[in-house]
C-alpha cells in the first residue's frame, strides 16, 4: 500500500440544506404537534447573547423575540428528549418505550434529529454493490416510531441550557432539567436528556481533500459516490478506454470494505486502489478478518503520484457534534476531552449533569484497560440499552447500573456473496466467503430497529435471494445447453 502524493481533478461538490421540521401526529389528534403550544407557558425565554440577561433571540439594538415552546402532552409525566437519531438515540427510544413503567411514571420521548431517515450504516456499502433498496437500511422515522408513544422532529440543535449542574437542582422527579433551542426557533423544555448527536468526518487532514475527495459515511455520502460511480460506468460503456481508476484513502474497515465493493462491482472495467500509511491493513482487526482482506490485496510503492478519477475517503478524526452549552448569561462547555466528547461517568451520564447522558460519538467513555471505546456501532447499540435501562431507574429512584461493553465480534463486506465474521466467543474462528456474508447480513438484520421492519426487510432479502438463485439457475442451464 503506497501514501497518496496527488490526484487528479474530481468534481467538486456542495451539500448545504435547509432542515424543516417534521413531527409524528398525535394520537388522540388529527393535527401535528407543532403549533400546539403550552397554555402554562406559551414561549421560551433561552439567551443567545452574553448582552442579553433575558428574552428569546437577541440582536443588537433591538428587542428579544420570544420563541416557541414545544408542547408535551403530559404535564405531569417525566420529559425524555434525545438528541440524535442514530443507533444510539433511536434505540434508546425504544428501549424506553419497551420496559415497563407505572402510568405516572412512563415518560414522554422526544427524539430530535436533522434528517427525515434512520440510517443503519454498516450496511451503506450494499447500496453501492445493489444487495439493498435504500428503504431496507433508512426508513423514515415516522414510519419506525408510528406504533410507538415516541415522538419526532426533525431540526437542528443549536443551543442546550442545562439547568440540572451539581448544586443547582435536587432531585425531584419533574424539576426541569434544562432546555434545548433548536434551529428553527423552536424551545424544548426537558427533565432528562441524552445526547446522541453522533460525528462528522474530518476532511481537512490533507490539502485538497475537502475539495475533491468524497467521503462515506451517510446516506447523502452513498448516494453521491453512486451518482458518481453510474456516471463514470456510462461514460466508459463500450468504449476501448482505459479503466475507471478509484482510490480509496485509509485502510480500516470502513476502506477495506468500501474498496473491496467498488472493486467487485467495476470488475475488468475499473480499478481501485487503496491506500495506507503503513503496510498493514485492519492494524486493529482480529487476524481472521484481516487474513481475509489482505487476499485480494496488491501492495505498491511506498511513494507514488496516482491519477484517479473518483477519491474516496474514509481516514481522519470524526468530529462529535457535541452543542454549545449556556448557563444563564455565560457561555458554558460540557466537561469534554480533546477529541470534542463528552466526558461520562461509568453510568453513561456526563460529569457534573446528573440530567444529561451522552452515548455513543457524543461520549467518552474508558474500558477497563483506560482506553476509550471505539466509535462503533456495535459500542452504540449496548450504550442505548443501558441508557435507557438507567433512565428508568433514575426516575423510578433505583441504583443506576455501570455501563460494561461487552464485545460480540467484528464482520465486514468484501462484496456480494463475500465477507467475513469473527464471534469474540468461539476463540480462532472465522467465517469468510458466503458462509460469513450470510452470517454478516443475519446477524445486522436481527439487529435491525421495530420488529415490523425486521419483518419487510427479511421478506424482502428472501425474495431477492429467490430471484437471483432462479437467475443463476437459467444461466448455468442456458450455458450446458449451448455447449452440448
Amino acid at each position: 500500500m503506497g501514501s497518496l502524493a496527488g490526484w487528479a481533478t474530481v468534481t467538486p461538490f456542495s451539500c448545504g440544506k435547509q432542515f424543516p421540521i417534521f413531527l409524528r401526529k398525535n394520537a388522540t389528534s388529527n393535527l401535528p404537534m407543532l403549533g400546539k403550544f403550552s397554555r402554562r407557558r406559551t414561549f421560551c425565554s433561552v439567551v443567545s447573547s452574553s448582552k442579553a440577561k433575558s428574552g428569546g433571540d437577541v440582536v443588537d439594538g433591538e428587542t428579544p423575540r420570544p420563541l416557541p415552546l414545544y408542547a408535551w402532552s403530559d404535564k405531569q409525566r417525566p420529559r425524555v428528549c434525545i438528541l440524535g437519531g442514530g443507533f444510539g438515540g433511536l434505540y434508546t427510544a425504544l428501549r424506553l418505550e419497551s420496559l415497563v413503567w407505572e402510568d405516572d411514571k412512563k415518560p414522554q420521548v422526544l427524539l430530535v434529529d436533522q434528517s427525515d431517515r434512520f440510517v443503519f450504516k454498516p450496511l451503506l456499502y450494499e447500496l453501492l454493490s445493489g444487495e439493498v433498496d435504500a428503504w431496507e437500511i433508512a426508513p423514515r422515522f415516522l414510519d419506525l416510531l408510528a406504533n410507538t408513544a415516541v415522538q419526532f422532529v426533525q431540526d437542528r440543535v443549536k443551543i442546550l441550557q442545562p439547568s440540572d449542574h451539581l448544586g443547582k437542582i435536587g432531585s425531584t422527579r419533574l424539576s426541569c432539567g434544562g432546555r434545548v433551542q433548536l434551529e428553527s426557533g423552536l424551545c424544548i423544555e426537558y427533565d432528562w436528556l441524552v445526547l446522541a448527536l453522533g460525528a462528522e468526518p474530518k476532511l481537512d487532514l490533507v490539502p485538497g481533500a475537502a475539495e475533491f475527495a468524497l467521503p462515506f459515511s451517510s446516506l447523502e455520502d452513498a448516494f453521491k459516490v453512486n451518482t458518481k460511480l453510474r456516471t463514470l460506468e456510462r461514460e466508459k460503456f463500450g468504449k476501448d478506454l482505459s479503466p475507471i481508476r478509484v482510490a480509496v484513502v485509509g485502510c480500516g474497515y470502513s476502506g477495506v470494505e468500501l474498496a473491496a465493493t467498488v472493486s467487485e462491482r467495476l470488475q475488468s472495467r475499473g480499478r481501485v486502489q487503496a491506500i495506507n500509511v503503513s503496510t498493514t491493513i485492519l492494524p486493529g482487526a482480529p487476524p481472521g478478518n484481516r487474513e481475509a482482506a489482505a487476499k485480494p490485496a496488491e501492495r505498491g510503492l511506498k511513494s507514488q503520484i496516482l491519477e484517479s478519477d473518483l477519491v474516496l475517503w474514509t481516514v481522519g478524526s470524526k468530529l462529535p457534534l457535541v452543542p454549545k452549552v449556556e448557563l444563564g448569561d455565560r457561555p458554558h462547555m460540557l466537561p469534554v476531552n480533546g477529541r470534542g466528547q463528552a466526558e461520562t461517568d461509568e453510568t453513561l451520564r456526563v460529569k457534573g449533569h446528573p440530567r444529561v447522558f451522552a452515548i455513543g460519538d457524543s461520549a467518552a467513555l474508558r474500558d477497563s484497560a483506560g482506553r476509550i471505546l471505539p466509535a462503533t456501532a456495535q459500542v452504540a447499540f449496548q450504550q442505548a440499552d443501558f441508557t435507557g435501562w438507567n433512565l428508568w431507574a433514575a426516575i423510578n429512584d433505583r441504583p443506576l447500573l455501570p455501563f460494561r461493553f461487552q464485545n460480540l465480534g467484528e464482520m465486514m463486506t468484501l462484496g456480494r456473496n463475500d465477507g467475513a465474521i469473527t464471534p469474540s466467543f468461539i476463540e480462532g474462528l472465522t467465517l469468510d466467503g458466503p458462509i460469513g456474508h450470510t452470517a454478516r447480513k443475519i446477524a445486522y438484520l436481527i439487529r435491525l430497529p421495530t420488529d415490523e421492519h425486521k419483518v419487510k426487510v427479511g421478506l424482502s432479502w428472501l425474495t431477492k435471494s429467490a430471484v437471483d438463485s432462479i437467475a443463476s439457475f437459467q444461466s448455468n442451464v442456458t450455458k450446458v445447453l449451448s455447449g452440448s
